[in-house]
């Protein structure tokens, strides 16, 4: 079903991670043998390095981007957004046993409309989630309008690889290990299908860092992770400071 899009794809991805929330955080470490929590560490360090107010983490399931953000010495606040009230649940419960309540809000809301003004935030970020975007285009827009001018846009996504020796030894690891991990682990092979596939719909990264120059990021760029499967892009929104 990774070829949904629109409120088609929404209700679908909506449902697959509500069931299975609670096994979330223990597929990913599986998936990526623990190397997400570096990737997330590195994305948050790159949006905030040199900026100084509040961090915003849209679709921040259970929180892991946003509290790395909330770390920071240069963000004084930060808000972890999600689409489903489950993830908010247990992003709010993760913050609060590592006594960061005060120094993060996670709240439910819709990527696509973002409750905040224009210019509201020092940076934004999205790790893995924007491939599950109904409309990226829009998630990106959005994104970029609650930057202030001179502030920073990260994004952390899987990203398809280019034909050649190294995707044609992984992609087939990938396709097949991580549905068997998913009916194993998480009783779910149906909703870890959609995982592998949702990476052959997505954009290329070289397409990527174009919307997002197109959307008014300047100094976009992009770095390859994990052997080349995850990419990590960054631009600064243009504009002067108020």
């Amino acid at each position: 079903m990774a070829e949904l899009k629109g409120a088609e794809k929404q209700r679908y991805v909506a449902d697959l991670f509500s069931r299975i929330s609670g096994r979330y955080d223990l597929m990913n470490d599986l998936m990526t043998l623990g190397m997400h929590r570096r990737w997330k560490r590195q994305a948050a360090a790159l949006a905030a390095q040199g900026l100084k107010g509040s961090a915003i983490d849209i679709s921040t399931g259970t929180g892991d981007l946003a509290l790395e953000l909330a770390r920071r010495p240069e963000v004084d606040h930060t808000v972890g957004l999600d689409l489903l009230e489950g993830m908010v649940s247990r992003a709010k419960s993760r913050s609060a046993a590592r006594g960061m309540s005060g120094s993060v809000t996670m709240m439910v809301g819709d990527a696509l409309s973002l409750p905040f003004a224009n210019g509201s935030f020092a940076c934004a970020t999205a790790g893995f989630s924007l491939r599950n975007m109904p409309d990226v285009g829009k998630a990106l827009s959005e994104m970029v309008r609650v930057v202030r001018p001179g502030g920073r846009v990260v994004i952390l996504e899987l990203s398809p690889m280019k034909p050649g020796l190294r995707s044609s030894l992984f992609r087939p690891v990938f396709h097949g290990l991580v549905p068997l991990i998913g009916r194993l682990v998480a009783g779910d092979g149906t909703a870890y299908s959609y995982l592998p596939k949702s990476v052959d719909y997505f954009l290329e990264a070289n397409r990527l860092a174009e919307m997002l120059s197109e959307l008014g990021l300047a100094n976009v760029e992009f770095r390859r992770l994990g052997f080349g499967t995850v990419a990590m892009h960054r631009g600064v929104k243009l504009g002067l400071l108020a």
